[in-house]
């Protein structure tokens, strides 16, 4: 189990993954942001918009950091930031 800070952690550094979605070999979707709201929603089940809220050019998604923690994977951290997931403030986002 992952704690909420490694996950954290690994979504704030740099990483020579970010925006490599090419390199997923079992895509979800062939949309990187689609991809990532399906992993999401597969590893925290939602009843509600993957979208929290949106700033200037940035959304941000509803899911538990807490939740999130208790089921990822450090390979599916990875998967989500060759999709563009990042940490910004204390949620998890994307540019739009």
């Amino acid at each position: 189990m992952m704690t909420v800070e490694r996950l954290e952690e690994m979504l704030k550094a740099d990483s020579d993954e970010f925006l490599k979605f090419e390199r997923i070999e079992n895509k979800r979707s062939n949309r990187p942001d689609l991809h990532a709201f399906l992993l999401l929603d597969e590893l925290c089940p939602g009843t509600t918009d993957m979208v929290d809220a949106a700033e200037h050019d940035e959304i941000f998604l509803e899911v538990s950091l807490e939740d999130l923690a208790a089921v990822i994977t450090e390979e599916q951290v990875i998967e989500l930031i060759r999709c563009g997931v990042r940490m910004s403030y204390d949620s998890l986002a994307m540019f739009a």
